[in-house]
């Protein structure tokens, strides 16, 4: 099986603290290392450099006022940039991201390596969490991911996951900026920033408490459940001949069985979480594949659309 998470000499560049994560991949590691450690152990304590792009005209080399972005592990170009491009290399955001996690009371919980090495995240587990519903309980964790790749920003953004299910929950609460920040490649990186731009983090787990007590706190009813998943999962091309998709008929059989469907039975909080059960162990062709569209990705708009779609027939109710 492919994997976006990257793989070197058949070890997966990544390193966790807890449980074993996705397939297995990846080096178990304390609770307690350094940044320095962290990126050793994941296999991220390499650096990146601009070096002049050049292009053979007539024979000759000539700069095209561009660079490539070179590893020093391997000398791999990770892709080309333009020359104002400032690359933030993995130790400086490391560091970084250990002091906020410190001042925010939280722990160092994942590391690892995407796309080749053009994607390079941490994650923290905040130490608060929420229970609803007579044991349904919810994490949060800050998701850093630092990007080698033109186009992209590093940012920070908060990501909070079902436990029972190990399902990430759509990060959309309210306005985008309430619970992420971006940081451009086009100037020095400033950890101080972005500290003020994010807040505290269990501030945004507090607010996504609300949400999910409103959303079980709501019944849907056997006609507008089927209105919904038609909303989030529409008919497209590949279903053209359908008067429902296939994604959509899909969640209406894991609405039921999917794991904690227990907690608020028969609400907006199930029905929900039935889009984001599917998204994280359904759709896709692997478990990393839907990692990075979870993060990064559709499946990251879609959890949004379907948490946005469940308040909006939530109040309806």
């Amino acid at each position: 099986m492919a994997h976006e998470i990257e793989i070197v000499n058949g070890a997966a560049q990544m390193a966790y603290v807890g449980e074993v994560p996705w397939h297995g991949l990846g080096t178990s590691v304390p609770a307690d290392l350094t940044p320095a450690q962290m990126l050793e152990a994941a296999g991220l304590d390499w650096t990146v450099e601009k070096v002049p792009a050049f292009a053979t005209v007539a024979g000759e080399q000539v700069a095209v006022g561009k660079s490539a972005l070179v590893r020093s592990r391997d000398s791999a170009i990770l892709d080309v940039v333009s020359d104002d491009w400032n690359p933030v290399q993995n130790q400086e955001a490391f560091e970084f991201f250990n002091d906020f996690v410190a001042a925010g009371d939280m722990e160092m919980h994942t590391a690892g390596s995407l796309k080749g090495g053009q994607i390079v995240w941490g994650m923290a587990k905040i130490r608060d969490s929420f229970e609803l519903f007579g044991g349904d309980r919810v994490e949060g964790h800050l998701l850093f991911s630092n990007f080698h790749k033109y186009g992209h920003s590093t940012d920070v953004r908060f990501t909070p996951t079902r436990v029972v299910c190990r399902n990430t929950l759509a990060v959309a609460l309210g306005t985008s900026e309430s619970n992420f920040c971006k940081i451009s490649h086009r100037r020095v990186f400033d950890g101080d920033s972005v500290k003020q731009m994010l807040g505290v983090a269990s501030d945004k787990l507090a607010t996504y408490k609300e949400m999910a007590a409103y959303l079980g706190s709501k019944r849907y009813d056997s006609e507008n459940i089927v209105d919904y998943f038609c909303r989030v999962f529409p008919v497209n091309g590949s279903d053209a001949r359908r008067e429902v998709s296939k994604n959509a008929t899909l969640a209406q059989e894991v609405l039921v069985g999917q794991p904690g469907s227990r907690y608020a039975e028969g609400t907006w909080w199930q029905a929900f979480n039935a889009v984001t059960y599917m998204t994280d162990h359904l759709i896709g062709r692997s478990a990393d594949s839907r990692l990075v569209s979870a993060w990064y990705g559709s499946n990251k708009a879609l959890k949004t659309k379907a948490l946005e779609t469940a308040i909006e027939f939530a109040e309806a109710a």
